[in-house]
């Protein structure tokens, strides 16, 4: 088993470990004994329960989320949180700060402007979103109820490396793409949320984890689904939560803490990133647009400047046995998402097959 799998370098849904496939592969028909899936199970079921509270406990524990913090388990992606937030929290001033550092926080500030004045604290797209925009840059209105950014570019390639001081106002953070690849300081923000499908679990659910006092404010036409209060409530079961993608992400928090915990697959990450953007760097025929100190550990973007080229590049990449590296099409060139669960081993492959590629061209 799993040497007929493909290194998979895709920007989500990405590769889970092979580990966490195997042991939800062994118990998909009968779960401990239970005589059925967990894709079968009632979530009121006392088993299901303890996988909900197991699961939501790890979480806690690895990402050392403190007191008066809850934890959601929700639906719709991380797109719906580009509504839920706004709903939820402008009603206090009716403005808010955005930083528009590539195409999802662009999105968000968007959506945003539908339910109050929104003040465009930074943007990077004089530069193409080459760039996170430093402390300084940042135009802050005193008067906005929170200050939102997305913490990891996928398409771009772009992270944030520091949290923006806005003294005082809340915090709302996108963390899809970079999620539990890093320690946070959960405190310092007021909403952190992310989709599951890069570093977490299947697509379909969504982890927020807010302040619980940000809670019940919302907007009076806010839909019952997307009020966070009635999911803090209901201990996000008002309806059947996604049961599955629960149960999968309890397995990788277990191979998580297997691996050293977040501190541990921050060093992990990190190797495999420099090593990747060494080779880049050092070659002749590719080049990475990011500047350096913005550079992301999880979507290394890289090109060589001839869209046949970069073709020829994907191509023979597919034959060589990895999959996805072609850019986002919005872009071009070509992306490496090397999330969690892509083994070292991946990337140094990868290397190797860049090396070689740049010597033959």
């Amino acid at each position: 088993m799993g040497n007929e799998r493909v290194y998979n370098f895709s920007a989500g849904p990405s590769m889970l470990p092979l580990e966490v496939l195997e042991r939800a592969g062994s118990e998909i028909t009968n779960y401990q004994g239970s005589g059925m899936s967990v894709m079968e199970m009632s979530h009121r079921s006392k088993v299901f329960q303890k996988i909900f509270d197991d699961t939501q406990a790890k979480f806690r524990k690895l990402m050392n989320v403190p007191e008066g913090y809850k934890v959601l388990f929700l639906q719709g992606g991380a797109s719906t949180q580009f509504s839920m937030a706004p709903l939820n929290l402008i009603g206090k001033t009716g403005k808010a700060d955005y930083a528009v550092t590539g195409n999802f926080s662009n999105i968000a500030y968007k959506e945003a402007k539908k339910y109050g004045e929104i003040n465009l604290a930074a943007s990077s797209a004089d530069k193409n979103h080459t760039y996170i925009p430093t402390q300084d840059q940042l135009k802050l209105d005193p008067e906005a109820s929170y200050f939102y950014y997305c913490a990891n570019n996928t398409i771009y390639g772009t992270e944030w490396q520091y949290v923006p001081e806005t003294n005082g106002v809340p915090i709302v953070c996108d963390m899809s793409s970079d999620i539990l690849s890093r320690p946070v300081d959960v405190s310092k923000y007021g909403i952190i949320f992310a989709g599951a499908q890069k570093n977490m679990a299947p697509a379909g659910l969504t982890v927020v984890i807010i302040k619980e006092e940000l809670a019940g404010n919302e907007l009076p036409y806010t839909p019952l689904m997307m009020n966070y209060k009635t999911m803090i409530d209901k201990d996000s079961m008002y309806n059947t939560p996604p049961c599955w993608c629960i149960y999968v992400l309890g397995l990788v928090l277990d191979w998580l803490e297997s691996k050293g915990g977040i501190h541990g697959m921050e060093a992990i990450k990190h190797a495999k990133a420099q090593m990747l953007y060494d080779v880049i760097d050092n070659s002749k025929l590719f080049t990475c647009a990011v500047e350096p100190g913005s550079r992301s550990d999880m979507n290394v973007v890289f090109r060589t400047g001839n869209d046949e080229l970069d073709a020829k590049f994907v191509k023979e990449s597919v034959e060589a046995g990895f999959t996805n590296l072609k850019g986002h099409r919005s872009v071009g060139g070509m992306r490496a998402s090397i999330y969690n669960a892509m083994p070292t081993e991946g990337v140094e492959k990868l290397c190797d097959f860049i090396k070689a590629f740049d010597q033959n061209h």
